[in-house]
This record gives structure tokens, sequence and C-alpha cells, in this order.
């Protein structure tokens, strides 16, 4: 209570009562401002400053707005233009050249086989690859629909039809490489490290570093051995990731067993306590098959000290598996298997609760989450 009689005398104090004097004409009027008044009017002028200053920086806010809007919408249309621009600027060089041929249609049948022996060269490489006929077919198919009735008009259709049909190889390649990358990297791995390319296809058209040189050898035009070279060296990475990635151990150790612990900290089923989980665990009935997850070399079978009964296999490139609590082998060391080969039998040896699989993956002699491994798996499984 004093607290408000403190403030309302702070607030006579601030604005005492005025008696404002008016003379017109003669006459002399009276006002009196009370300190109601003068507050009310006080109230009045500050509502008012504030909804302007308000208003101002709402309209500031929605004029840096517009301005960043539009910058992006004047990037993205200046991104579309020179798309656009460098099409066209292939389809007018292709066109000046044709036209430079002073109607020769000996030349103009000649440069259109060079191209076609190019493209061909490059579409050996992906001949059998998965989904290539399904990509490539609707160029082929408008390449071949040209039933122009001028010569000159036709093996101007053909040679844009090469250029259309080049275009969804380089496109198709490139994808199928990004693909496999990505299976390398759910992983945890290197697609680089692992994509080894010294015994990929391709001849001259990725052994030629300069296109010109490629252009001199295949006697072609400069412009199309580079997109030519280009494309076979993305159709020369997906084949080299694709022979990669058959070497991964991505397959699952067991055909229908339950996983039933997971990589990481977990609490120890002998003393309760957390500890550190190396691999996962997949439980099944006594004997159920184990299989190697991927090709190598089998490099130990024995017993180690709590894994029981053991099955080692060396992948190469730093990629080892081990397969513990078995209750015996089909394998012995220095064999050689294959992806999906049996390898032993689920067991409870060593230190082991009950009839189950352990499973790691060591990658240079480091333990990794097998799981990354599993999901690459199935994630191969589906683009292929």
């Amino acid at each position: 209570m004093k607290r408000l009689t403190d403030l309302g005398r702070a607030l006579v104090e601030l604005f005492p009562e005025r008696h404002l004097y008016v003379r017109s004409g003669g006459a002399m009027k009276a006002f009196v401002l009370t300190t109601r008044k003068q507050l009310v009017l006080a109230g009045g002028v500050a509502a008012g400053a504030l909804w302007m200053g308000v208003a101002t920086a709402a309209m500031l806010v929605n004029l840096f707005s517009a301005s960043a809007a539009d910058r992006e919408i004047a990037s993205l249309k200046a991104q579309s233009e020179r798309h656009v621009a460098d099409r066209q600027a292939r389809l007018d060089s292709a066109l000046a050249r044709l036209n430079a041929a002073s109607g020769s249609s000996s030349d103009m049948a000649a440069e259109i086989e060079k191209r076609h022996a190019a493209l061909a060269l490059l579409l050996t490489d992906l001949k059998g690859s998965p989904g290539a006929a399904e990509a490539l077919t609707p160029a082929i198919n408008r390449a071949l629909a040209s039933q122009d009735a001028s010569p000159t008009r036709r093996v101007e259709k053909v040679r844009i039809g090469q250029e259309h049909l080049l275009d969804a190889a380089d496109t198709y390649a490139r994808g199928r490489a990004d693909r496999l990358r990505m299976a390398f990297r759910m992983a945890g791995l290197s697609p680089s490290s692992f994509a080894d390319r010294t015994g990929e296809l391709g001849g001259p058209l990725i052994e030629s570093k300069d296109p010109r040189a490629l252009a001199a050898v295949l006697d072609i035009d400069e412009n199309f051995a580079a997109r030519i070279q280009r494309a076979a060296r993305e159709v020369g990475d997906a084949e080299a990731l694709n022979e990669a990635v058959d070497d991964l151990p991505i397959a699952r150790p067991t055909a229908s067993a339950r996983q039933s612990s997971g990589y990481g900290v977990r609490l120890d089923p002998f003393t309760r306590r957390p500890a550190y989980h190396s691999g996962l665990d997949f439980s099944g009935p006594h004997a159920t098959p184990i299989y190697a997850t991927g090709p190598g070399v089998v490099a130990f079978t024995g017993r180690r000290s709590g894994y029981g009964n053991v099955v080692e296999i060396d992948h190469g490139r730093g990629l080892k598996t081990r397969y513990a609590h078995l209750s015996g082998f089909n394998v012995s060391p220095g064999q050689r298997v294959g992806v999906g080969q049996r390898i032993a039998a689920m067991g409870s040896t060593g230190r082991s609760t009950g009839t189950h699989l352990h499973y790691e993956v060591w990658v240079n002699g480091r333990a990794q989450n097998p799981a990354r491994f599993l999901k690459a798996g199935q994630y191969v499984r589906e683009i292929r």
C-alpha cells in the first residue's frame, strides 16, 4: 500500500496540476490540466511512439527479407541461364561445324562415324551394367526417330542425338558411382582408398590425360573428346567401386538368427556392470550355420580367451572379421572362402551365457560397428 502511495506522490510531482490561459478575441479562457489528464496524454504519446517504432522495424525486416529473397532468385535465374547458354553453345557449335563442312555429305558422314566410334568405345564398358539399358534406351530411341526428308537436317539430328546419348551415359555412370560411394561411407570407409582402378577398362578414353591428345587419337573434335573422357572416367570409377564393394564383408553372418545385442557399451551379462561390447550378437538354435560375410582367406581357427571357438577371415585391405562362441568349424587356416560360404556352426563356447554368435569387424586393427557394414550391404542389394 505504501508503494502505491509513493508512486502516486511521484506521479503528482512529475505531472503537477497546470493551468493554461488562452486569450482569444479579447476574452480569456482558462483550462486546467489535472495530473490524470496529463498521464492520459503522456500515455497516448508513448503508445503512438511505440507503434511507430514497431511499424518501422517491421518495414525494415520485410525490406531486408525481400532483398535476400530477390538475391536468391537472381542467383538461381543466373545459374539456369548459364546452363541454357551452355547447352545452346554446344548446339550452335555443332551447327557451325556442320555448316563449315561446305555441304560435303562424305565429310559429314565421316565425322559422324568417328563420333559414333568414340561413343561405341564408351558404351561397350557400360554393357551389362545394371540399369544401363533403361537409362540409355530413351536417348537411343530419340536418336533413331529422325524422319526429316532433308539429308542435312537428318545429319544434324543424328549429331544432336549423339550429344543426348553421351549426356545420358555420363549421367547414368555418375549416378551409379555416387550410389556405390555412398555404400562405402555407410560402412565408415573411404571410397577412394578401396577403388583400385589399375585393372579397369577404357583404353585410350582413360589413359589420355589431355583431351586434345584423345581428340587426336580418335580423330574427333576436342569438346566431344573431353566429354567422352569425363564420362569414361565415371564409368571406370563405377566399375572399380562395384568390384571393390564385392570384396567388403557386408553380408549377414546368419540366415535367420535375430540380433540379440549391439555394439558399444552395455551391461556385462556376468558382472552386470557397464562394459564395452566389440561386436554384434545373434541368437539362434545350437549348430545354426554361420556364413562368411565377404570373400577372403581364413586366417585363424581355434580357441581364444573369452571368445571360445573362433574363426577369423582376412578380407584384404586391412579388413578382418571374427566369428566367436562356435560349436565347430567347417574351414581351416589358409583356405580361401567366398561370400555366403558356410564356415562354422553356432555354439556357446567361451565366455557365453547361451547359444549365440558373436560377430566382429576389424579395420586396420581396430574394431568397428558391424551394424554399419550390414546396413551398407542392405543398401547395395537395393541399388543392384
